[in-house]
This record gives structure tokens, sequence and C-alpha cells, in this order.
């Protein structure tokens, strides 16, 4: 499994040349707070975004759109969002964000059932009631799936719900399969033994779906305005998420600490779901936090086809830049 060792020197020689009082850094999470977000809040728990000189706040979001466009009006400087919302973002808009470090890896879509209705397959959705939220980045991908199992979206009844809904719709029956990500498999699996149900969990990566999706992205004003706070506070991220990843209860502590409704039994189910698609075989292959280009063109590719763009209106390069992010 790929070990990411902290930039200390680097950190430390970075720091000498900072002010000496702290960078503030306002944080945008590309949804609500929860154990897929445990690296930030592990970074200011553990010191580690503070031993960087940063005063990081963060700000709740409610979709990766929702997160750009916050990001590139300056509300935040920094913050997670899906790669394929800033793709589709740059080619038809030319938002000033940049990727600079990723996140996930591996694509967190998935179909939600339950035994019972019988669908083993994605192949078995056909003619069946689907459930989505409106605000997730899933919902641009669906098409390709569907298509990939020679379905379109004729071919299944889908409805839009409140993300909260979701479980209970699945659960009572009245839908026969919900979509959602790879990172709430703790929380569906335990509404499902509630209601005396098997969760069946069908991932999209199973169907080809293989491509980048949550990453570090920021606002182009701040790479260019602060460069030297980017790069430390890319150290100290990458940081906490290796952390995280080697101490899921502190992590989840860290989270629940913040926000009380949250379990730290829940939340460290979520983050043990969620670190599944940061640390894996593309993580040995490619590095923590990596953007590779063939990759990254690959995710272009499926951005491209399923949202109607033309392939040559982004050169998918233009959207990252490697250079803060410390070796």
């Amino acid at each position: 499994m790929t070990r990411y060792v902290a930039p200390l020197a680097l950190a430390g020689a970075l720091l000498a040349g900072a002010a000496s009082a702290q960078d503030k850094v306002t944080y945008q999470l590309d949804w609500l707070p929860g154990g897929d977000k445990a690296p930030i809040y592990v970074c200011i728990a553990e010191g580690f975004c503070a031993d960087a000189g940063l005063d990081v706040t963060i700000e709740p979001g409610r979709g990766s759109s929702e997160a750009i466009t916050k990001i590139a009006t300056g509300t935040s400087d920094i913050g997670s969002a899906g790669i394929e919302a800033l793709m589709a973002a740059r080619a038809t808009e030319n938002v000033p964000v940049t990727a600079v470090m990723n996140i996930f890896n591996t694509g967190p879509h998935a179909f939600y059932t339950t035994a019972d209705t019988g669908i083993a397959s994605i192949t078995d959705v056909k003619g069946k009631k689907i459930a989505t939220s409106p605000f997730t980045s899933s919902n641009v991908f669906l098409p390709l799936v569907l298509e990939e199992n020679g379905m379109s979206e004729d071919d299944i009844t889908l409805t839009k719900a409140d993300p909260g809904a979701l479980g209970p719709l699945l659960m009572t029956g009245q839908a026969d399969a919900i979509i959602a990500w790879l990172t709430d498999v703790s929380r569906y699996t335990g509404q499902a033994e509630e209601a005396g149900k098997e969760i069946v969990i069908l991932p999209w990566a199973d169907a080809g779906l293989e491509l980048y999706s949550a990453s570090l992205v920021a606002s182009d004003t701040f790479l260019a305005e602060r460069p030297d706070v980017a790069r430390r506070f890319l150290a100290a991220f990458r940081q906490s998420l290796q952390f995280a990843y080697d101490n899921p209860d502190k992590a989840a502590e860290a989270v629940a600490a913040v926000v009380p409704e949250l379990s730290a039994e829940d939340v460290k189910g979520s983050w043990l779901d969620a670190s599944k698609l940061a640390f894996n075989e593309v993580t040995d292959e490619y590095g923590l936090g990596t953007l590779d280009a063939d990759r990254l063109a690959a995710t272009w590719a499926r951005v491209a086809e399923s949202q109607g763009l033309d392939p040559s209106s982004l050169d998918p390069e233009t959207i990252v830049d490697r250079s803060f992010m410390s070796e």
C-alpha cells in the first residue's frame, strides 16, 4: 500500500520564510461534513495546518458545482470538488479554478438496492424505480453506465429526492434502487439492517467507469497571489490524508468533535468506506494525490461523452497545476 511521508523539511523551510502570524485559508467542502471529509478536520485537530502556519476555516457545501462557484468568486480559497464538475465548468464557462491535487482516484458512484428487489447486477435496474439526489455528480455518468449495459434513461423511472430521503425511500420500497456514493456503505448497511433487509451494492466502476473524482481545487487568484500558502496547505492536507488512513479512530473523533450531530462510530465507518477511494492499486501505481495525464484524459473523455460536450473543447491538462504539490 502506498504510504506518503510528510515533507517536514520542506514545510520547515517554507515556514521559515512565512510571516509569524498564521495565514488564513477558507476551505470549501463539496458537501456536508462527514467521514469522507475527515482529512481537513484531521489537519486542524492534529495541528498539521497550524504547524504549516495556516489558520483554516471550513465552509459546508451543497455539491461540486456550488463549491466551484464559491471558490471561483473568492468566497473560499481552496476545497474539494468533483474533477468532472470542474472539467465541465472549464469547458463551458472557463471558471478561474484549477485542480491541484487528487483526493479520490476512483469514482465513488454506485447503485444501492436490497436483496428482496431481485436486482443483482446493473442490467437488472431496467424497468425499475431509481432515486437520486439532484446534486450528485453521479447523475452526469448515469447515461454512460446505462448505455454500457444496453439501456438508456428511458428504461428506468428516475426520481430526484433530498439526499437524506434516499435511504428511507429504498428501505420502504418506494424506490427499487438509489444512486449513492461508495463512501456511504456503512450508513446504508446500517439502515438496511434496521429495516431487516440486506443491502446490495453495485459499483459503477465494475461497468468500466474508471476515473478520477473528488480533487482539491483552488481559486486561480489564491494560487497566483499566495502560492507559498497553497504549497503549505497541500503538504499539510496530504499529511492529514495519510494520518487519517493510518488512524481512522482519531480521524473520526476529529470530525465528530466539530460536528456533534455525527457520532464518531458513524464517521469512522464512512471514512473507512471513503479511504478505499484514495488508497488502492491506483495509489500504488501513481502515488497519493497525483493526477496522471492518461487517467485525467480518460476522465475528460467520459465527462465529454456523458454531457454531450465536444472533446476538443477542453485540454484536460489546462485544468490542473501539479507544481503546488511537493514530491
